[in-house]
């Protein structure tokens, strides 16, 4: 999947380092994300705590991307991506080892784990740094979607393999709650492989970022302004990540994880076929254009879900959800790192990344609230209202400031 044949014309041989960086995070993420609710349920926790434990983690994620972003252009990026994989190691490690409430949400706060679908870990900034740098302008977008294809696919196939656990108890008598543990070792492991892989990068991503006096410039308050928007979609995107969607399917319809896993690697699927399609229409409507026309019709898709009267309907509204929910990503990132200079790339990424961890961090915990006091699923219906409000105000700020491909090809 990550041979030459999936990169732009141009891309360097580090873009396709990343791209596998890129789908082994994934297939953890993917199974991590849904065995996660499962795990901390069995282990007797509530909806509320399970909500605590996945606002850690994305709390987490969020201060050290904060970090990232203002210290990268002093430190070198592979330093940093390698104190990242050392990280993901010991939170698996930790989750393995540890039963508790408290320590498991000190594990989940100062580790990388990713209890969403798409990326919000502290990865993400360094990796789309050097993307940008790993191909020209023109065909950056089209890097990108196929960065976040790559990451839809496999953590897709991520997803399916959450269902390991009860098939490996059934088949061989193992306890169940030892083949949930050894998830979280494989998650720790996956972290090591990725290691491997980031030492491979050529010497720019060992550098620093580019020399800067400050991590931010003439730049600062476009970035500003997209992070206090970016903040309004991550917060609302919290209310209904992964693990918590899990868990609302659980309380609501009682599915099994096996079944979960399933629908789960569906919407994964069609997330991935999504990415196709953003950068031909980004390169046909904007960049701008295309973070907000799929995204509008995709949460009203979400709000119904909650009002549908049985599991089909309430499914079908899920994958339109997700056919639709992430062709926003790749244009997002790419219109980042087209409004800044080279030198303020990993400033921004971080900056405008850090809502996705750090609003988003206050989402779970309202939603868990919500869904331990009704099952009708009251956090999809105000993810849903919160994301149309930031589609509309990023289209009426941001679509007259064009990235300079957008107005070179102008006619």
């Amino acid at each position: 999947m990550t041979d030459g044949t999936l990169l732009p014309p141009g891309a360097s041989r580090d873009a396709r380092l990343l791209l596998t960086a890129r789908g082994l995070r994934a297939f953890a993420d993917g199974f991590i994300s849904l065995l996660l609710p499962f795990y901390l349920t069995a282990i007797g926790f509530q909806p509320f705590e399970v909500g605590a434990i996945t606002t850690a983690t994305l709390l987490g994620s969020g201060v050290l991307t904060l970090l990232i972003g203002l210290y990268a252009h002093r430190l070198g990026l592979g330093r940093l991506l390698t104190a990242a994989a050392l990280l993901m190691f010991a939170t698996g490690a930790g989750f393995a080892s540890f039963s508790g409430f408290w320590p498991l949400l000190v594990v989940a706060a100062v580790g990388p784990m990713n209890p969403s679908a798409g990326d919000v870990s502290v990865f993400l900034p360094l990796e789309q740094t050097l993307l940008a740098r790993a191909v020209d302008d023109r065909r950056r977008t089209a890097l990108f979607a196929r960065y976040n294809l790559v990451g839809a696919l496999v953590g897709a196939l991520g997803a399916l393999a959450a269902g390991l656990p009860a098939l490996l108890a059934q088949l061989s008598g193992i306890d169940p709650m030892d083949s949930l543990k050894a998830m979280f070792w494989l998650y720790g492991g996956v972290g090591l492989a990725v290691l491997l892989i980031y030492r491979q990068l050529g010497p720019r991503a060992g550098g620093t970022a580019a020399p800067a006096a400050a991590p931010l410039g003439r730049s600062r308050r476009i970035v500003y302004t997209l992070a206090a928007l970016f903040s309004v979609d991550a917060f609302a995107g919290g209310l209904a990540v992964q693990s918590l969607l899990a868990l609302w399917l659980l309380q609501r319809f009682d599915l099994s994880i096996e079944a979960t896993a399933s629908i789960f690697f569906w919407a994964g699927l069609l997330t991935a076929l999504s990415f196709l399609a953003a950068a031909p229409l980004a390169r046909r409507i904007g960049l701008i254009n295309t973070m907000v026309f799929t995204h509008l019709p995709s949460n009203v898709f979400l709000m119904l879900v909650p009002l549908m009267p049985n599991l089909p309907l309430a499914l079908l509204f899920l994958l339109l959800r997700s056919a639709l929910s992430s062709m926003d990503v790749p244009a997002r990132s790419s219109y980042v790192m087209a409004v800044v200079t080279p030198g303020e790339r990993p400033a921004a990424a971080s900056v405008t990344a850090v809502p996705r961890s750090l609003a988003s961090s206050l989402g779970p915990l309202l939603a868990g609230y919500l869904l331990g006091v009704s099952a009708f699923g009251w956090p999809l219906v105000l993810c849903g209202a919160l994301k149309i409000g930031y589609d509309l105000a990023l289209l009426k700020m941001f679509r007259a400031l064009r990235p300079p491909e957008e107005r070179d090809s102008a006619p």
